[in-house]
Order: structure tokens, then C-alpha cells, then sequence
């Protein structure tokens, strides 16, 4: 018995292959592709309570905000994400280290900060375009 396959519909992704009794079915569903997307920042080496940027694009979906704290920063800092129901925050990493948040993201915008005690109300704060 020939097997024939059908194009799956756009924007569908093959869900199953169901085999048994000498033929084959295609079963499709809903496409759910995931978009991630990194960015990075660094926290300011001279020490001082800033970022080197205060605005990072990305789009929406899976979002990771890498933050290094340079070595020779001195200080202890952070990268966190807020806004649109998320509030995630992550390590607080030394000088030479880095602090990394993952969060999913709809289009908006959004602030990101350091949430060490003191430092967002300091100014190591920005904002975050998702598109």
C-alpha cells in the first residue's frame, strides 16, 4: 500500500506520525514558534551607578538580558526585568561576573535595573523595547 503525505497547512507543525496497520497519518496542529533573543549590557566600570546603555531592544518572546560587571567595578550589581505582569531578577554577581535574566516577553516596554538596595534609585536603570 503507497504512502502519500499532504503538505501541512501554513503555519502548522507536524504534532504526531501515527503508524499501524500498514499505512501512516500526518497529524498537524497550531504553529507555535518561539522566538528567543539576547542582549547584552555592562554595568559602568568606572563604579559609578549607571549602565552603559539605558535602552535595549528585542523581540518579543523568550528574552535573555546579559549584564557584565566589568572587573574593577567594585561593587556588587544585577540585571532585573519589570513591567506587564513579569518581575524577574537576576544574581547579584561581583566584579568580572555576570548576572543573566530569561524572561517572556509580549511587545511593550519594559524597565530593566540593578536590584541591589539603592542602585535603581541611584539611576542603573532602563528601559526595554520588546517589538
Amino acid at each position: 500500500m503507497p504512502i502519500s503525505f499532504r503538505p501541512a497547512p501554513t503555519g502548522a507543525v507536524l504534532a504526531a506520525l501515527v503508524l499501524g496497520g500498514g499505512g501512516a497519518a500526518l497529524v498537524a496542529g497550531p504553529a507555535t514558534a518561539t522566538t528567543s533573543s539576547t542582549v547584552h549590557l555592562k554595568a559602568n566600570p568606572s563604579g559609578k551607578l549607571r549602565f552603559t546603555t539605558t535602552r535595549l531592544t528585542a523581540k518579543a518572546g523568550r528574552v535573555t538580558v546579559k549584564m557584565l560587571n566589568p572587573a574593577g567595578s567594585g561593587l556588587p550589581h544585577g540585571i532585573a526585568v519589570e513591567g506587564h505582569g513579569v518581575d524577574r531578577d537576576g544574581r547579584i554577581v561581583t566584579s568580572g561576573h555576570t548576572s543573566t535574566v530569561t524572561v517572556t516577553l509580549k511587545r511593550g516596554t519594559y524597565e530593566f535595573y540593578c536590584p541591589v538596595k539603592g542602585h535603581k534609585a541611584a539611576g542603573m536603570v532602563g528601559k526595554l523595547v520588546v517589538r
